[in-house]
């Protein structure tokens, strides 16, 4: 029988939040593979647990080369844990290519359920939680970071970046040039920690405050974008919803999604396309 490989989510700062699950793993898997060896070993004394399978590293600079390796382990029935340094594997962190490799030999995946700055984060911003997107990083170089921040400057889901310290400022100043001064959204620092801290205003008063220098663990929440009336005439309305017919789409949702983009009621969407089907057939 194959093995079973297991994500575990590890605190994000409090030691407390451990799930309670994560210490059984810790003391019973065959093979841990963690981000760092040395925070896993604080962790193990933080929660005075003594590992009694094999440790090996499994972080960006060998996650190829070391994924076959642990493949071939649970392959051979082994239980591989896989921990990083805070939060849930694979979410901005080593995981993915492993998660990848063991479904394709289809070998069981599960989790230890545990902490995460970006649900973390979301949930104290004070911005809406119905709907949102998760961009992890940004680009270092700034014309790619406003490039990729252009991509999303129509997104209508609340958006949850990660960022480092020391490019918070310019960070927070390409997105209220792209997302506008007064769009709102929440800084939140040291999540969990002694020093958390959620800043909240709109961009361009973050970006100011971050001018003066930002320490810790960063998570940026920015609110959608605001839903605005497209001054459409009734053929462009017509069209969007032939684009969309053509496209799989049935033409109840067609309009529901046409509007719904335009910011539009319904029945205005439905009303252009009926008069464009009078209008194209035959006098009798």
């Amino acid at each position: 029988m194959t093995g079973t490989l297991v994500l575990a989510g590890t605190p994000i700062g409090d030691i407390a939040d451990a799930p309670p699950r994560l210490t059984a793993e810790l003391a019973g898997a065959d093979v841990i593979a963690a981000e760092d060896t040395r925070r896993l070993r604080r962790l193990t004394q933080a929660l005075d647990v003594q590992p009694s399978g094999r440790v090996v590293s499994y972080f960006e600079g060998n996650e190829t080369a070391r994924t076959p390796e642990l493949v071939e382990a649970l392959v051979g029935g082994a239980r591989v844990l896989l921990v990083t340094d805070a939060g849930m594997p694979s979410v901005s962190d080593p995981g993915y290519r492993l998660v990848a490799a063991a479904v394709e030999k289809d070998i069981k995946v599960t989790a230890v359920p545990g902490p995460s700055a970006v649900l973390t984060a979301l949930a104290l911003s004070g911005l809406p939680v119905d709907r949102f997107c998760f961009e992890g990083f940004l680009p270092r170089k700034a014309g790619e970071r406003l490039s990729r921040l252009r991509e999303n400057e129509h997104e209508r889901r609340t958006l949850v970046y990660f960022e480092a310290p020391h490019r918070l400022d310019d960070t927070l100043a390409a997105m209220a040039e792209v997302f506008g001064a007064e769009r709102r959204a929440a800084v939140c620092r040291e999540l969990t920690k002694t020093y958390e801290e959620v800043k909240r205003g709109p961009l361009g008063e973050l970006a100011a405050w971050a001018a003066e220098g930002v320490r810790g663990e960063i998570t940026v929440v920015v609110e959608g974008a605001p839903v605005t009336v497209e001054s459409l005439d009734a053929e462009e309305l017509v069209r969007r919803v032939r684009v969309r017919e053509e496209a799989g789409e049935r033409r109840k949702e067609a309009i529901a999604a046409v509007a719904a983009d335009a910011g539009l009621p319904k029945r205005e969407v439905f009303d252009a396309v009926v008069a464009s089907k009078n209008a194209t057939r035959p006098n009798p």
